[in-house]
């Protein structure tokens, strides 16, 4: 099972990095999450120079994919290139996550509509500009499409990935395994209550 952790330039380092490394820890149970990127080499917001592990092809494969947020995201949603290449996504095959202003992505790519979604408070205009409803919350999922907000609910868009392909055990496991020492049991807790009050029953 393959994650691709689409990271643009200008991205933020916390949340591509801490979705994919959390994901990472589950590679012995086969699952596995790289970042995803439109270019050889992009450099974050500040300036960080990564190589990106999978060219943006790759999201067609994959079989849940992560969209990462950063300070050019309007940039992205403007560009019809970069656009073009998520235009395959498809929630009925793949789980689709956004973090902060990936919600933009989400939006422009029409996957939010019919539903709320949650983003960082930077973006929260631009995404309501897009006629979409922004929840006052970290988490929330319908079916197979999530959006996390502020850049420590990384942490919860990971953990509700993992639980969606390998189940709440694992991802309370690698919760465990991060969470700052003896923090260990309100860490796990607490990433599995926002999951939990996140996730919407679809009828």
């Amino acid at each position: 099972m393959q994650v691709a952790v689409v990271t643009f330039d200008g991205f933020n380092e916390l949340d591509s990095f801490i979705a994919s490394a959390l994901i990472n820890r589950c590679r012995k149970d086969g699952l596995e999450a790289f970042i995803t990127t439109p270019t050889p080499v992009v450099t974050s917001m500040n300036g960080v120079e990564v190589t990106g592990q999978r060219p943006m092809e790759f999201v067609t494969e994959a079989d849940a994919v992560l969209i990462g947020s950063g300070v050019k995201a309007r940039e992205v949603v403007a560009d019809d290139r970069l656009i073009s290449k998520l235009l395959l996504l498809d929630p009925s095959r793949q789980l689709i996550g956004a973090q902060c202003s990936g919600a933009l992505v989400l939006a422009r790519l029409g996957l939010l509509e019919g539903m709320p979604a949650c983003t960082d408070m930077k973006s929260r205009a631009f995404v309501e500009a897009c006629g979409v409803t922004v929840l006052d919350a970290p988490f929330h999922a319908e079916g197979n499409i999530a959006t996390a907000g502020g850049c420590l609910a990384s942490q919860y868009l990971a953990t509700w990935l993992i639980t969606r392909m390998l189940g709440e055990d694992a991802a309370r496991a690698v919760i465990d395994y991060v969470a700052p020492v003896g923090e260990n049991q309100e860490t796990v807790d607490r990433a599995m209550r926002a999951v939990h009050a996140g996730v919407v029953a679809l009828r």
